[in-house]
This record gives C-alpha cells, structure tokens and sequence, in this order.
C-alpha cells in the first residue's frame, strides 16, 4: 500500500469513525430511550440499545464476548485489507469504511456495554430492524468492494484494470 493511500483510508477511517460517535453523542443526549422522532411515513429516529451485533445476534455473549468477537472480525478484516493490492482503490475505500464503521460500534460496545442505535426504517406492514450509521458504514462498505470484485473489476472499469491501462 502506498503512503498515499494510507493516508486517504486513514483519514476514511477516522471520518466514519468520529461521524457515526458525533450522531449516537448528539441522540443519546436529545433523545429518551425508546422515544421517536418521525422524519417520515417510513422513517424515524428511534433510540435504542443493541446489545447483540447485526439485528441483535449473539446478544447472550455479553460484553467482553461480543467485544472479543468484533475485535476478531476487525483483524481479519484489516488482514484482508493489507493483502489487497494497492491498485484495488475502490476495494481499499470499502475496506476503510468496514473498518471505521467496525470500530465506531466497538468504541461503544466496549464504552457502554451496547450499540446505540437510531435509524428505524418501517412501514405498516414491515418492520426493519434499528440500526446506526456505523452499520451503515458496514454495509456500504461491503456492497462497494462486491461491486469492485464482482462487476467493475470484470467490465475493466476498476482501479486495477485503469493502473495498467495508464501505464500505457
């Protein structure tokens, strides 16, 4: 990985990170657990507390299991993404997203004991669990390197197809 790129993911990193502490900061203190703010007919801020992972998994592991667990995940995660060749820039982006998303829910885990979490996307007929910007963070971040695996890197409009082309 280059100086450069390090850099650029480093400071990705940091950005998800302190966005995602900088929201759950600011609803923990304006709003109740439990109150809701409807934002619109499907979409509302809910404070809530998730003391699983991803939709309340492994909520019986408590505290110090859950927290060894997403730091296991975290290692594999940055393991992969230090094998990844520089020129996979947009898989590098969704790795440094993972990774900030990743440590912004284990900055909590390990601080409170929980997730906080707040976005409440439901309709009358579906429920879509609680989430954070941290999860987000997660998901998009894992969408964009299989966009970059699956689609980009074989239609040759990923980073590593467009190095070898300029080296032309």
């Amino acid at each position: 990985m280059t100086r450069r790129l390090f850099v650029a993911n480093i400071v990705v990193v940091a950005l998800s990170v302190l966005l995602d502490q900088l929201v759950k900061a600011i609803v923990v203190a304006t709003m109740p657990l439990g109150s809701a703010i409807e934002l619109l007919p499907f979409l509302a801020l809910y404070h809530a507390r998730n003391t699983g992972i991803a939709f309340s998994m492994f909520a019986g592991l408590g505290d110090i299991g859950l927290s060894l667990l997403a730091a296991a995940v975290l290692a594999v995660v940055l393991y992969l993404w230090w094998k990844t060749p520089a020129e996979r820039r947009l898989t590098h982006f969704g790795l440094a997203v993972i990774v900030g998303g990743a440590i912004g829910n284990l900055i909590d885990r390990v601080r409170l004991g929980y997730v906080v979490d707040y976005v409440y996307f439901h309709t009358p007929a579906f429920d879509f669990a609680v989430f954070n910007l941290a999860d987000a963070c997660i998901t998009v971040g894992a969408i964009i390197i299989l966009l970059d695996e699956f689609i980009l890197a074989r239609t040759g409009a990923s980073g590593r197809e467009r190095a070898g082309s300029d080296a032309d």
